[in-house]
């Protein structure tokens, strides 16, 4: 598991096992039944001052690396995959203001997203714009020193909660991707979230819709220049989607471990099934993918640290991604089977571990979409 991690990351990861076992883990359950946002376990985390790893030193954070990261990730979902989304989504949200932002807007935003003072979302995605970013309808117009924003956002993490909402518009749209544009939006300049879903998994992470009727943005929260939308958006896609890997390994470690224990204490023909050999190869090889997977997950977020010196962190980072989810997917599947007719119940939390699983193949960019970026690689 180590993966040339250092003593400083070892000993990180070690604390934050101890930490999502006393002070997330045990609400994640209640949480998914509820649908309720964990607001405890968020609180604990800012307490443990979680949110300042991903923020940069310049602007009060820790600067953490993304390997350090990717391990904070990984335990969080360990615990409850829901939490470490909440915790996650703030970096999405302000990765296009910390590389693309002015100082001004860096400085007035991120010290507050250091400390947990305010939480941000990313909104690209829309009804019939998802892979499919360049035919959003979003609509951007200047208007003197600002901009009026109309349009809807689906499918956004956080929809709600969120203080701000990093948003990609239209402002020319005859120009198709080079015509879009990124902004920073405060929820209370006017922003409405009129539905929320009744999501399969993940279900203590809000999910909505996020509109814009005539919503004023002052010019100043222009991220980057008119026209730089898309390549901020992917140039942050590249930048996160290995913290959802890290993420899918964290709920397939989960999975393995409830399932070991439960085959050591369950009995079946006069002794642990835990001695059946067909069930421990099972085991075995759900490790073994799901070690594969974290490998390529460290890989890509060490890429990152690097500053992508080849040029292959799209590469590196959709593999990690896809493979990293479509391993917890399998994994937890086997996890249920493991446990027979108990892990079908909600009474064991293989069940939860199966429906957070099955976002992570979806959401940041479809598995599909990875193998067409990772295939376009292969190819150029």
């Amino acid at each position: 598991m180590n993966f040339d991690l250092t003593p400083e990351q070892r000993a990180f990861r070690d604390v934050m096992r101890s930490f999502v076992d006393e002070q997330v883990a045990p609400y994640a359950a209640a949480h998914d039944r509820d649908q309720s946002f964990p607001q405890e376990s968020f609180d604990a985390c800012v307490k443990m001052e979680l949110p300042s790893l991903q923020v940069p030193e310049a602007y009060g954070g820790a600067g953490a690396d993304m390997v350090t990261q990717a391990i904070m990730a990984e335990e969080l979902a360990r615990g409850c995959a829901s939490t470490s989304v909440t915790v996650l989504i703030s970096k999405l949200g302000m990765l296009p203001v910390m590389n693309f932002a002015s100082e001004e807007i860096k400085n007035h935003y991120l010290p507050r997203i250091a400390t947990g003072e305010i939480q941000a979302s990313y909104c690209l995605s829309e009804a019939d714009a998802g892979s499919d970013v360049a035919s959003m309808r979003c609509r951007a117009l200047r208007d003197g020193d600002d901009y009026i924003i109309n349009g809807s956002k689906y499918w956004i993490t956080n929809a709600g909660v969120s203080d701000t909402y990093t948003v990609f518009a239209t402002t020319d749209p005859s120009a198709r991707s080079h015509g879009i544009s990124c902004f920073l939006v405060e929820k209370e300049w006017g922003v409405e979230f009129p539905k929320h879903e009744d999501k399969m998994g993940l279900r203590a992470s809000p999910t909505g819709e996020v509109v814009f009727n005539d919503v004023r943005v002052p010019a100043s929260h222009l991220i980057g220049r008119e026209g730089d939308g898309f390549k901020i958006a992917m140039h942050t896609l590249d930048r996160s989607r290995p913290t959802i890997g890290a993420q899918a390994v964290g709920i397939a470690q989960a999975a393995i471990d409830f399932a070991g224990e439960y085959m050591k204490s369950r009995k079946a023909f006069g002794a642990p099934i835990a001695n059946l050999q067909g069930l421990r190869f099972m085991l075995a090889d759900m490790a073994i993918r799901t070690e594969a997977a974290r490998a390529l997950v460290y890989r890509a977020c060490a890429t990152i640290d690097a500053g992508d010196p080849d040029g292959s962190l799209s590469y590196l980072g959709a593999a990690a991604k896809s493979f990293a989810s479509d391993t917890a997917m399998s994994v937890t599947t086997d996890a249920v089977q493991l446990l027979g007719g108990y892990g079908f119940t909600k009474e064991f939390p293989v069940e939860r571990y199966m429906r957070d699983a099955k976002i992570t193949q979806i959401y940041e960019g479809t598995n599909q979409v990875q193998r067409v970026v990772v295939s376009k690689h292969l190819l150029k």
